[in-house]
Parts: C-alpha cells; sequence; structure tokens
C-alpha cells in the first residue's frame, strides 16, 4: 500500500470519528494511535480493493496529465470529461468520498494544461525548426559503415545459397572428434577444432587515446614475440624455408609466418590451406583485441604507419579475397567495413576500390547508393572509375532508369576508354559507330598510366557483371546518347578531359599500388613497380614512407620490372632455389644456345617440384600438431543473431 494512499485514508478515519455521533467520550478520549490501529485492523484487507483503485486513479491522473499537455485547445476538456466519467463509473459506492478531491485534481490539470498552452503556443513553428534542423545535419557515416556481426560469419551466408543442411553437414565433417572449451568470444573467425591452444601469445593492444569520440589503439609485441619477429625476418632473409618452418613449429600463432606461408600454399593451388592459415592468423589476432576495441562500433582506429598493426589490415584484405572467391560476396562487403573503419582517412589498402564490386555481387543495391550519397563529398567516389560506372548500374538494377542513365552517361564521358576495355573483355562485337569514333578509340597511351591501371582493374575484376542480357541495351543506348553529345561539342566533354589529365597526372597513390599488389590481379600489370626501393614482402607489401618501424626489413632483394621476375623475387624470398639476381659465368655463344633449350624445360619442372615439395612438407607439419586445449570463438550462427539485436 502506497504511503499517498495511506496518508488518504487515515485522514477519512480521523474525520469519520470526529462526526460520528454514536461514539461515546471514553472511545473519544482513547489514544488517536490506538484508534488508529484498532480501525486499520478491521479494515486493512477490506479496503485492499479501495487501495487498488486508488493507485489506478493516480496513475489515470498522471497519464491524463501527460496526454492533456500534449494537446492543443478544446480537445483538453473534452479529454478530461471523458475520462471524469470514466473515472466515475469505475469508482462506484468510493465515489461519494472521492469526488471533492477528484475535482480539485482535475482543477489542478486544468490549471497545468493552460500553463503549458500558454508557454508552448509556439509549437508548429518548433517541430518545423526541427525539421529543417535534421534536415540541414551532416550524413552520418556510422549508417552506412555499420558493421553487423551476423554478416561477418560466410556459414550464415553459404546457409542461404546453399542450405543450412548442407553447411552443417561440412561443419561436422571439419571438426569431427573434437571437444570445444570457450575461452574468449571473437566474430570475425570461428576456431577450428584442430588448431592449437593460444596461450602466452605475447601479443597484445593498448588504448592509446580518445579523441573526439575515437578510440586510438595500437598493437604491442612482447620481448618474446620481438625474439621470434626478428628470427622470422632473418628466415626471410636466408631464403631458407626450413627456417620458417621451425618458426611455425613452435609459434603456431606468428602473424608474418602464417601469412608467408599463406602465400606458398596459394602458389601452389591450395587455395583451401592458404585460406586457413589466414583465418588462423586473423583469428590470433582478433583473440588479442582490447577489451574496448570492437569493429561494429565504427570508431576504433589503427595507424597504419605502425609497423605492429599492419598486420591485421593485410589480414583482412586477404581474408575478404578467399570469401570472394567462395562467393560469400555479402561477408567479403562486411570485411570491407572492418576494414575502412579502421583508417578512413587514409585507406591504406585502397579498400574503396573493391567494395562496389562486392556490394553489385551482393545485390547491396540500395546500399551502394546510400554510401555514394553520403561519402561522395568527402572522399570523391565519384572521381573513381569503379564508382563512376558502378553506380550507375546500382540505380538501373533498382529501375530508376532516368538516374541510372545520367550516372552512366557522366561516367562514359568523364572515362571514355574504360568502353573499350569492357566491350573487349567481354568479347562483345562493337558498333561500327562506336568504332570509328576517335572518343572512344583514342590511344590508351595518351592516358595517364595512373588512370589505366584503375581502368584495368574495374575491367578485369567487374566485366562479367556487364555480360546481363538486360544491361547491354541499356549501356548501348547511352553510349550512342554520349556520342551525340561530343558531337554537338558540349562544353562538358572538354571540361572533363581537362578534369581527368589533371587528376591522375603523376604516379599512383601506394595505397592504390598495395591494393593492385594484394589483389593479384592477372589482368593487371605492375611493371610500375621497378623504381620501388627493396623487395615486396607478402606480410607487408610497400610501408609507408613515415613508417614507424620496431624491427628492420631485409633489403638484400631488388624488384625488377616484368611482373614475372618480381613474382620470381618475391619466391626468392621464400625458396633457396631461386635467385634472380644470380649472375651465370659467361660462356660461348654456341653453349648459350646448346643449352637454351633444356634450361628452358627443366627450370620450370624443377621450380615447380620445389613448391610441391615445400608445400607437402608444411601441410604434414600443420597435420602433425595437435592441439592441447580446444577453444570455442562463441561464432555459432544463433550467437550472431542475438548478438546483432544487442
Amino acid at each position: 500500500m502506497s504511503n499517498r494512499v495511506m496518508r488518504k485514508l487515515l485522514k477519512e478515519q480521523e474525520k469519520d470519528l470526529a462526526e460520528n455521533e454514536n461514539v461515546s467520550d471514553i472511545e473519544i478520549d482513547a489514544p488517536v494511535g490506538g484508534a488508529r490501529k484498532k480501525q486499520l485492523n478491521i479494515n486493512r484487507y477490506e479496503l485492499l480493493g479501495q487501495q487498488s483503485h486508488s493507485e489506478s486513479e493516480v496513475k489515470e491522473d498522471d497519464n491524463e496529465t501527460e496526454a492533456a499537455k500534449s494537446c492543443e485547445g478544446d480537445n483538453v476538456h473534452e479529454l478530461v470529461k471523458k475520462k471524469r466519467k470514466k473515472r466515475k463509473k469505475k469508482s462506484g459506492k468510493h465515489s461519494t468520498h472521492r469526488s471533492s478531491e477528484d475535482n480539485a485534481d482535475i482543477d489542478e490539470v486544468e490549471r497545468s494544461i493552460k500553463e503549458v498552452n500558454r508557454l508552448l503556443g509556439e509549437c508548429p513553428k518548433i517541430a518545423s525548426m526541427d525539421n529543417q534542423m535534421v534536415q540541414d545535419r551532416p550524413p552520418d557515416t556510422k549508417t552506412v559503415l555499420t558493421v553487423q556481426h551476423k554478416h561477418l560469419n560466410p556459414n550464415n551466408e553459404l546457409k542461404r545459397i546453399f542450405g543450412s543442411k548442407v553447411v552443417q553437414a561440412e561443419h561436422k565433417r571439419k571438426n569431427r572428434g573434437g571437444s570445444r572449451t570457450q575461452l574468449k568470444r571473437t566474430w570475425m573467425v570461428a576456431c577450428r577444432d584442430n588448431w592449437p591452444q593460444v596461450s602466452k601469445s605475447g601479443l597484445s593492444m593498448s588504448l592509446l587515446e580518445t579523441k573526439d569520440g575515437v578510440q586510438y589503439f595500437t598493437y604491442e609485441h612482447s620481448q618474446n614475440y620481438r625474439q621470434t619477429e626478428n628470427r622470422f625476418l632473418q628466415a626471410v632473409e636466408s631464403l631458407n624455408p626450413e627456417n620458417i618452418t621451425a618458426i611455425i613449429n613452435e609459434r603456431p600463432y606468428h602473424v608474418n609466418a602464417l601469412i608467408q606461408l599463406s602465400d606458398i600454399f596459394k602458389l601452389s593451388d591450395d587455395l583451401a590451406g592458404a585460406a586457413e592459415l589466414i583465418e588462423r592468423a586473423l583469428y590470433f589476432l582478433e583473440f588479442s583485441f582490447h577489451p574496448l576495441f570492437n569493429v561494429a562500433q565504427g570508431n576504433c582506429r589503427l595507424d597504419y604507419r605502425r609497423q605492429e598493426n599492419r598486420a591485421l589490415f593485410i589480414t583482412i584484405f586477404k581474408h575478404l579475397n578467399f570469401l570472394g572467391g567462395r562467393g560469400c560476396c555479402r561477408t567479403a562487403l562486411e570485411f570491407c567495413k572492418v576494414l575502412l573503419n579502421l583508417d578512413p582517412k587514409s585507406d591504406p589498402l585502397g579498400i574503396k576500390l573493391i567494395m562496389d564490386f562486392y556490394a553489385l555481387r551482393a545485390k547491396e543495391y540500395e546500399w551502394l547508393i546510400g554510401f555514394v550519397e553520403d561519402l561522395d563529398r568527402r572522399y570523391n567516389l565519384l572521381q573513381l572509375p569503379n564508382f563512376a560506372f558502378s553506380t550507375a548500374l546500382a540505380y538501373f538494377y533498382v529501375n530508376d532508369i532516368e538516374r541510372a542513365d545520367y550516372y552512366l552517361q557522366e561516367a562514359l564521358l568523364m572515362f571514355p576508354s574504360l568502353l573499350m576495355e569492357l566491350l573487349d573483355k567481354c568479347s562483345i562485337r562493337i558498333d561500327s559507330r562506336v568504332s570509328s569514333h576517335s572518343f572512344f578509340t583514342e590511344p590508351t597511351e595518351k592516358n595517364p598510366t595512373a588512370l589505366n591501371q584503375l581502368v584495368k582493374l574495374y575491367v578485369n575484376r567487374t566485366f562479367h557483371v556487364w555480360k546481363d542480357a538486360d544491361i547491354l541495351p541499356w549501356l548501348e543506348r547511352n553510349v550512342h546518347d554520349v556520342l551525340d553529345r561530343v558531337d554537338k561539342k558540349e562544353p562538358i566533354v572538354e571540361a572533363y578531359k581537362e578534369k581527368r589529365l589533371r587528376r591522375y597526372a603523376g604516379a599512383l597513390p601506394i595505397s592504390i599500388v598495395r591494393h593492385i599488389v594484394l589483389s593479384d590481379n592477372p589482368g593487371v600489370s605492375i611493371h610500375f613497380l621497378q623504381n620501388t626501393p627493396g623487395p615486396i614482402m607478402g606480410f607487408d607489401p610497400l610501408p609507408p614512407n613515415d613508417s614507424i618501424n620496431l624491427y628492420t626489413r631485409p633489403r638484400r632483394i631488388t624488384v625488377t620490372g616484368d611482373r614475372s621476375n618480381a613474382l620470381a623475387t618475391f619466391l626468392g624470398s621464400l625458396l633457396p632455389m631461386v635467385n634472380p639476381q644470380q649472375v651465370l659465368p659467361d660462356r660461348q655463344p654456341r653453349e648459350v644456345a646448346e643449352d637454351e633449350a633444356q634450361v628452358g624445360e627443366q627450370q620450370p619442372d624443377e621450380f615447380r617440384r620445389s613448391i610441391a615439395s615445400l608445400v607437402d612438407a608444411m601441410r604434414d607439419l600443420l597435420n602433425n600438431i595437435r592441439p592441447e586445449l580446444q577453444q570455442n570463438d562463441a561464432d555459432d550462427d544463433a550467437d550472431f543473431d542475438t548478438a546483432d539485436e544487442t
């Protein structure tokens, strides 16, 4: 029973005792406390109904006040009258005792309503001002870059594609015979049962500072981890793969060694083994996260200049490439968001060059349109060939043909050289008017080298998206419209040409070069890397000029201009039998002619056998590793769904 109701009941009992003429003098002179106690003892349970009714009336009065304050004009009095009649019907026999108090409460409510209406008489104006403030508010990047945990699990996407039974059967087959003990929850990678225990890792993360709601973190290496890292760098420099094998045997979760070994598996076409090694490295990096580091919040940053932080960038990039190869494009898009959130200002791996591709493959057309609308002013997305053409495709797939035509014509006017590259890659017969017009057939040598690289990267990555039978008529119609505008000599044609030459003058930014190297697209040449100092390491390609180094990189091998030589140089850091800089002794022309055919036949076979033997040895090593304690990353589908809601 509430204190308010108790006080009202006591006042009513005192009033009844005072007005009762049949009460004797002894009872009147009795202590008031005793009379109260006696009366309450008699009526305590009898008045429970009255107590509950009184509390409901109090709640109705409060709700009535709130509703009345939100109303205007004559509706206030009508609402009060309706509530009063409703309360009288509910009150029954107790209405005679409470009528005066109810009238007083209603009068107080009416006075409050009049005062509120007087103070808030300009409500429509205030509402319109609020709407204007919402419209003028800058775009919130968190809405388009928000990471959902359930989309980080590729099993969820595979279930939508192949069905849950197939995925569950495959999952049970891989984890057969293992027991799982939950140690730490991870979101990005599911810990497998055959992975060893993570203990005394030597890798940790610390919070550097918090500025404007953004938290800046960094990885830290212990003394033991530094010793292992120095051993790894020496193993790379020594060109002896057995040294890397020894490191993996002693430290199964050494990140850079796992990345390097994954590249060897990839070269031997063992993509499953290469992907698993990257997953293990990513799991270990996530296992070492700071408690406040959350990839879904979008406010956690890592400085790419720090040598210790680059492993997370490289591992995520390689992981999403493997996911895209498996057809998990929606999951790959989510990891693109994670990678961009780590350093959105500099984008050290040029992840924006691939986000549109995964958005189109995942059929996230609305998201792609919103991403361009929100971030184009900040990052000039439409000045990149990939976003210029992909945005037009997104509008086409959402049936906004008017905007699709506009964006496609703008893209063709800005990047005319892309059309011929695209049609040739798609094996589409070119129209006679298009093939004979100088606007689209201008030699690519006149274009900046940086632009040509971006065009080739986009065409080789996305050409199969343009093979849709519904897209080709739309593309043909807009191409002829563009030629009509060119023939009319519209000023925008010359303006876009000057803008194109000015914007892409000079060399490619190092972030885009890293993207091309890590993408390993066979249709994109890397001859522009001939002036790159030092070797190109798969675990840390092209470090920044202002790098904050904790370790000294090996610099014994230099990169040559040809792509095959660059690949051989990279392999030279892993295999002792590959030495691109080896100088052969002087021989006579006849000896060279005699041995040329034999060398050309023997070296590829020997090279393949060397890679195969090395991969077999490393696979046996990984299979012989038995975990001492299995662990669980809590990455089940049910956990993803529930956690995503929270």
